[in-house]
């Protein structure tokens, strides 16, 4: 008997995806602390559209052109640049209704890197949710694309991947055959009752935490707070 089940499987960095590539109909860009969280937030509180860019030089180009443009790298805004990728950046009047063009470390890079996909939708835990329906509705295999840091693994883009194959598997729709998925999966299931406990030593919260961005972790880790998804369309990320 034919296995009729999509695969939905997790890809630990922009790095591998290369190993996935053409697999995959949807890509699901994860960067939590705090791109794919940034963005999620932007949309919630009304910004009309993202357009993500990979470096500081097409940002910059951009906000000569008279964009509002964000840029961050290590955690911290560029210099010249107003604001980066704190999801309270974006709850501003100002940024109501206007596109928005951001460069990150890490998520605009995974972005840039699965946009031939057929659909590249943004996923956080702030839409865990809503996504995980929405994608559980698409008759399609599903990659779960984790930003990492710097091209290499890091915990909570995996916990957060873990959660949306953990939820997809169950439906009974999809399988899952990477070890990478089924490690993600097993990371989730062990922090999914305490993501703030469980992520107090990853490198990346430790990172932020030096910067004082705690309130910036404790909202990115704290799920279910839009049911807005972001997706890639002709290179300006918009809601579905």
């Amino acid at each position: 008997m034919n296995d009729t089940r999509k695969r939905v499987e997790v890809c630990f960095t922009p790095g591998e995806y290369t190993y996935f590539k053409g697999e995959f109909e949807i890509v699901v860009v994860i960067d939590v602390l705090r791109a794919t969280s940034a963005i999620c937030a932007a949309f919630e509180h009304g910004v009309a559209s993202i357009i993500p860019v990979p470096t500081i030089e097409e940002a910059q180009a951009y906000k000569d052109q008279g964009y509002l443009a964000g840029a961050e790298r290590k955690g911290q805004i560029v210099e010249g640049f107003d604001f980066g990728n704190s999801p309270f950046s974006y709850m501003k009047d100002e940024f109501k209704g206007k596109d928005i063009v951001l460069t990150t470390t890490n998520g605009t890079k995974s972005l840039d890197v699965a946009k031939d996909a057929d659909i590249v939708v943004v996923g956080s835990f702030l839409n865990l949710e809503s996504l995980s329906h929405w994608l559980e509705e698409k008759d399609m295999n599903i990659l779960c694309l984790c930003s990492g840091w710097q091209d290499k693994f890091n915990l909570e883009d995996t916990i957060c991947a873990g959660a949306i194959c953990d939820y997809l598997v169950s439906t009974g729709k999809f399988t899952s055959v990477e070890d990478s998925s089924i490690a993600a999966k097993y990371l989730y299931l062990s922090a999914k009752d305490n993501y703030m406990g469980y992520l107090k030593s990853s490198s990346h919260r430790r990172r932020l935490k030096n910067l004082n961005l705690n309130e910036d972790i404790k909202y990115c880790l704290t799920p279910n707070q839009t049911d807005v998804i972001p997706i890639l369309k002709n290179g300006k990320l918009v809601i579905a």
